[in-house]
């Protein structure tokens, strides 16, 4: 089992920079597949990101695809992702999910989940 806690959230610009991070507590983290999602406002939760054990394959959502870079760091248990470019689209609670066996981009896929943490994009 494991735990994850996300951080990193917060109020910017359009245009600005944010690097959230989901800190994993429990055992063996790299042996956990790791995503990213976000839910706006009324909006269904949807992928942004995810990354093998390793960090050797990412995938992204096209929306985010050359903006945001998801890494993860299996000695400090925690994985990141870097927002560049954000937009008021971005508004949303972003969530990390854990998993043992691959998977991308449903989250149904994925067993453990975070609390969240809100970034907001105004213009």
């Amino acid at each position: 089992q494991v735990q994850l806690v996300e951080s990193g959230g917060g109020q910017v610009q359009a245009g600005d920079s944010l690097r959230l991070s989901c800190a994993a507590s429990g055992r063996a983290f790299s042996s956990y597949f790791i995503a990213w999602f976000r839910q706006g406002r009324g909006k269904d939760r949807d992928f942004v990101a995810s990354i093998s054990w390793t960090g050797g394959t990412t995938y992204y959502a096209n929306s985010v695809k050359g903006r945001f870079t998801i890494s993860r760091d299996n000695v400090k248990n925690a994985v990141y992702l870097q927002m560049d470019g954000l937009r008021p689209g971005d508004t949303a609670v972003y969530y990390c999910a854990a998993v043992k066996q691959a998977a991308v981009r449903s989250p149904s896929d994925y067993d453990y989940w975070g609390q969240g943490t809100q970034v907001t994009v105004s213009s």
